[in-house]
């Protein structure tokens, strides 16, 4: 094997395909990246751990046909350091790989890459067609929402629904629930399974073209997202997801309009005397009146205390919250108002756009 191509493109290709690289597996080869060229089709790397697969496509003038496993960490941080100029790869029998860059020339020893375990095919597959950067906001506005308690494996993902007409993603940990929904057109499949929330991460900080196509094939055990020139692979989580509908409430006793950036700021100020870990010290709302939400919070470093103003219809709260769920809404909601409605001062609360049903954040109340 033998080709030449652009350092700063090799080491972009690295960077995506380590994302799917096992960082614990028993399993020497899976340590590696597996390069395979071919003058007919290009030169392409891979990554997987069994779970998730990731390849990328590379722009390269391929002088000979061939494949070689190498130690992802090691070949990450060769091509990162070699100067900025083109980089020829070369094995021999021996499966030595030559990295040569201006005068730097490294020999590595590699892996065959015959032991490397395929990625599976998603075959009899449906799909649908989105842009990049919808999906992308759509898992910066769900995934942090993701359980990461074993014991409820089907929480352990996203789940992504298609009804024909938009694409829906639901995340649930138990303490609160992220929904986005995106209006699409018509003739979509109807569709529904669960992402792992590792798949979709790693993702989320792949996709980058906002205007450029992205086709999600999905059968019954793996899915593919597939950018033409990048293609991640993972499985599915098998099981039902948890009835998400049944949680949101249909109305509430309160509803209050406030803007998200006020109230963003507001929580995160009080959140700079409550320490991450204590959980016993919370973030209370209360009204006074129907036109001013105070925000507070207590702790052994000192105490905050900010009002703000809002807009409130309904009976008045006196309610507990830990702050980290409010920020984590409020940072990735576009919108500059937003409705929340409370369903008394034990009830959960719902974060909603004043118009339209594009997200909504269900967040539990603390217990005093």
């Amino acid at each position: 094997m033998k080709f030449m191509c652009s350092r700063d493109r090799l080491n972009e290709a690295i960077s995506i395909v380590q994302k799917a690289v096992s960082t614990r597996s028993t399993l020497p080869i899976l340590d590696g990246i597996l390069i395979e060229a071919s003058v007919s089709e290009g030169v392409k790397l891979t990554g997987y751990d069994l779970e998730t697969g990731i390849e990328a496509k590379l722009e390269a003038d391929i002088k000979a046909d061939g494949s070689v496993v190498i130690n992802s960490k090691l070949f990450g941080e060769i091509v990162r350091k070699l100067p900025e100029e083109f980089v020829t790869l070369e094995t021999d029998d021996r499966l030595t790989i030559n990295i040569e860059c201006g005068s730097s020339v490294f020999s590595i020893k590699g892996l065959s890459s015959e032991g490397y375990p395929k990625i599976p095919e998603v075959q009899d597959a449906q799909k649908v067609i989105l842009m990049q950067g919808v999906l992308r906001d759509m898992i910066r506005q769900t995934i942090f929402a993701v359980s990461t308690d074993e014991s409820r494996p089907t929480l352990n993902g996203c789940f992504f629904i298609c009804d024909g007409f938009s694409v829906e993603m639901v995340a649930i940990d138990g303490f609160r629930l992220a929904l986005r929904k995106q209006a699409i057109g018509s003739d979509l499949p109807v569709m529904k399974f669960i992402v792992p929330g590792k798949a979709l991460h790693e993702a989320g900080r792949i996709l980058d073209g906002k205007d450029a196509e992205l086709v999600i094939y999905s059968s019954q055990n793996h899915i593919l997202l597939d950018t033409g020139k990048v293609r991640i692979v993972s499985r599915l989580i098998q099981g039902e997801y948890m009835n998400y509908k049944a949680i949101l409430p249909k109305s509430g006793d309160t509803t209050m309009l406030v803007s998200s950036a006020v109230m963003l700021s507001a929580i995160e100020r009080a959140s700079l005397i409550i320490l991450s870990e204590d959980r016993r010290s919370p973030v209370q709302l209360t009204m006074p009146n129907d036109e001013v939400l105070v925000i507070s919070a207590s702790t052994e470093l000192g105490t905050l205390r900010e009002e703000i103003p809002v807009s409130i219809r309904g009976e008045r709260i006196d309610i507990d919250f830990n702050p980290r769920y409010f920020i984590d809404a409020l940072r990735v909601i576009e919108d500059e108002e937003i409705t929340i409605q409370f369903s008394g001062s034990n009830g959960p609360c719902v974060l909603k756009p004043t118009e339209g049903d594009d997200f909504a954040y269900l967040v539990l109340p603390l217990r005093r």
